[in-house]
């Protein structure tokens, strides 16, 4: 590596440049991203700008202009060749629906999944094509590509400036960054998947039953037995039958809560977070004084994890009083299933199911080698608890109200984190995971959530069948 750099500083700044920006530009312009991300070459210009070979202003200026022209071309290949692949065969594989799902998807997102495309491996090669192809016009575009085109290439030839002599270290802990990214697109999936799954099941495990019952041998065991299994289930009787599925579904909660745990982890492990764990501790221990470790020791001690599930049940049971149906009025109670009791009353269940995941998937090894703790179980259930709470109290609320219940929360989880990492209660990588696992936690009920009030908005169903034709 030190000898390429050596020959690289040798050769004529203008040749540099050229290479550099046909790099940039080439990685959406020709897709050669897809093979070769473009975060090396920037970090390998800072480099420069840094040993003298190249000055810092002209380079940022070039790379930012090749970035800019090559998300350009590539929007105006998806604009130009958008409509003549959905008329392909491929496109009549992808089908309609799904070509409908995506132009409203980006009509959504619009400029902001530009911008934050360019931050990730991958998704900065094909978002400018997916935006000219679904028709978004370039005024709307440009802005927002050109804010993330800024930020991306200051933030890597900046970072490739500061490293100095640390550039390769730098440069591997950038694509190790970019990896960790694409995990946690992974982890951000998996949730809105099992939200999603969990929305138009909300009785998970009616569903699992039914669908196993259609396997060959359940099958043929219900054909069989089938007198025996509906006395069975009459003896069993309501009462019972709901404790069962209630277990059951708690069950599936904790495997899928372990699911997204695990991607969390290996995002952290990829991430090269833990290296800085020891500078931003010491950071904290230099600026720690009795006064304000004392304050930060009582917001700590109020805010346990036990307390925060505890004001997430009083709240629940609250809420769910206010919303009762009233007797003489038509009103009934709802048949009380999965989603209902996280909805309502039993909203601290999944909170108790995160801790215990928390609990399970603690331990692991850091990304620098030492024995460590991934999942700080109280941050993690302070993150989940202030979330949730906010959730309870913005739903059917007036919008001030979610944006201040929204606003507490996220300055409640920033303020807690914050004083357990002042007074050396975890580190800053543990911190950051187990906030991200809280968060995925809320967002998964809140999905559910979400795809169940459309469905019953729509006559779908909600009993644990999914619709003819529906995905399951």
């Amino acid at each position: 590596m030190h000898d390429l750099l050596n020959s690289v500083q040798g050769l004529p700044p203008l040749l540099v440049y050229l290479v550099a920006a046909a790099i940039v530009a080439g990685e959406t312009a020709v897709i050669v991203g897809l093979l070769v991300p473009g975060e090396a070459t920037l970090l390998l210009v800072g480099f420069l700008t840094y040993t003298g070979a190249l000055r810092l202003g002209p380079a940022l200026l070039v790379m930012i202009v090749a970035a800019v022209t090559g998300d350009t071309l590539a929007f105006r290949a998806g604009r130009r060749y958008g409509p003549r692949l959905r008329a392909s065969g491929f496109g009549a594989r992808v089908g309609p629906h799904r070509w409908r799902r995506a132009d409203a998807l980006l009509e959504r997102l619009g400029g902001r999944g530009v911008l934050t495309a360019r931050w990730v491996a991958f998704a900065r090669t094909l978002a400018p094509r997916l935006a000219g192809a679904a028709g978004m016009p370039y005024r709307r575009f440009a802005p927002w590509n050109l804010a993330g085109v800024v930020t991306w290439v200051g933030g890597s030839v900046l970072a490739g400036n500061l490293a100095g002599e640390s550039y390769e270290t730098v440069s591997r802990l950038l694509g190790r960054a970019t990896g960790a990214v694409l995990v946690l697109l992974g982890g951000v999936l998996a949730v809105v998947l099992v939200g999603r799954w969990l929305g138009r099941h909300p009785d998970p495990a009616r569903a699992l039953l039914a669908r196993a019952a259609a396997l060959p041998p359940l099958r043929w065991l219900a054909a069989r037995y089938g007198v025996l299994f509906f006395l069975l289930a009459m003896r069993v009787g309501p009462g019972w039958t709901l404790l069962i599925n209630l277990a059951a579904g708690l069950v599936l909660l904790f495997v899928a809560g372990v699911a997204i745990a695990w991607l969390l982890g290996a995002a952290m492990r990829w991430s090269g977070l833990a290296v800085v764990d020891d500078a931003i501790a010491g950071w904290f221990a230099d600026r720690r004084t009795p006064g304000a470790a004392e304050v930060a020791l009582t917001v700590v001690s109020v805010s346990r994890g036990s307390v925060l599930i505890a004001l997430v049940a009083v709240v629940a049971a609250g809420r769910a009083w206010r919303q009762r149906p009233c007797p003489g009025r038509g009103g009934a109670l709802p048949r009380a299933e999965l989603l209902d009791v996280v909805g309502t009353v039993g909203a601290f269940l999944p909170l108790v199911v995160l801790a215990v995941v928390a609990e399970v998937v603690a331990p692991g090894r850091l990304a620098s080698g030492e024995e460590g703790v991934l999942f700080a179980t109280q941050n993690a259930v302070m993150a989940a608890s202030l979330c949730t709470l906010a959730w309870l109290l913005s739903r059917g609320s007036p919008w001030p109200v979610t944006v201040a219940a929204w606003t507490a929360a996220a300055a409640g989880v920033a303020a807690i984190g914050g004083a357990r990492l002042y007074l050396g209660q975890g580190t800053a990588s543990s911190t950051i995971t187990s906030v991200l696992l809280g968060v995925a936690w809320t967002a998964l009920f809140m999905v559910a959530w979400a795809t169940r009030d459309r469905a019953v908005g729509a006559g779908g169903p909600t009993d644990g069948r999914a619709a003819p034709g529906a995905p399951g």
